[in-house]
């Protein structure tokens, strides 16, 4: 069994895996304490969350140990460890290993056989995504990928921001094109024509507000359309 190399630091007086508040379970095992990992960490642990770090690098965990509610140094592949920490109470957990794919694969495993019922993992390639989407991890997640192809889009085209989610779907933040000003949406039918929904517009030192079917877009306004990437794609580029 691994030997644990940092005791569990406490920066609030809670029980280790005890929930947080009374809205829900709020308890998160972050194993693997990168950038990807600990950037997640600290953003959860700034939203409130019960955060547990871990990680086999002592250096690491001493970095982010007292930013986080806990902190271990130790090696997730043995199940055992993970028994240890309480890992196996937690209702989440991530997985932010990235180059040491066996590792990522062992961790996720054991997690899957602990029973931890949300498990985010990082995958560095398709092939990696795949193998942990056969194992059973809930969700996998390749940010190298994303961001990259996030970024090819707003180079490429006319996007402010995009989103792209399952199923080909995809969320854009575009100045709205010259075809659908001056007139209510309602009017101008969008989804029709182009098959996307306008769903947030922002006039120019106003703050985003819904649009509805009576709402009339002006020159220069930036709006947040839906649907189909390559529909929201076409759309864009008419900007």
């Amino acid at each position: 069994m691994a030997r644990f190399l940092h005791s569990l630091r406490r920066r609030r007086p809670k029980r280790l895996g005890a929930p947080v508040g009374d809205h829900g379970d709020q308890r998160v095992a972050v194993i693997g304490l990168g950038r990807f990992g600990s950037s997640l960490a600290h953003e959860l642990t700034r939203r409130g969350w019960d955060v547990l770090g871990i990680d086999t690098s002592t250096s690491l965990v001493q970095k982010h140990s007292d930013a986080l509610t806990h902190s271990a140094v130790a090696d997730c592949t043995d199940p055992e460890v993970l028994n240890q920490l309480g890992v196996n109470e937690f209702t989440s957990a991530v997985v932010g290993i990235g180059n040491d794919v066996e590792a990522s694969i062992l961790v996720t495993s054991n997690l899957l056989e602990a029973g931890v019922p949300n498990i985010w993992a990082k995958a560095i390639s398709r092939q990696h995504g795949q193998i942990l989407k056969r194992l059973g991890a809930h969700h996998v997640i390749l940010p190298e990928h994303d961001m990259g192809e996030r970024v090819a889009h707003l180079v490429t085209g006319r996007m402010l921001d995009f989103i792209q989610f399952d199923d080909d779907y995809a969320l854009v933040k575009t100045v709205a094109p010259d075809i659908v000003t001056g007139m209510p949406l309602g009017q101008s039918a969008v989804r029709s024509k182009y098959g996307v929904t306008v769903v947030g517009i922002k006039r120019p030192g106003e703050d985003f507000t819904y649009a509805t079917a009576e709402t009339v877009v002006k020159h220069g306004d930036v709006i947040v359309v839906t649907g189909k990437t390559h529909a929201v794609e076409a759309f864009a580029e008419l900007s």
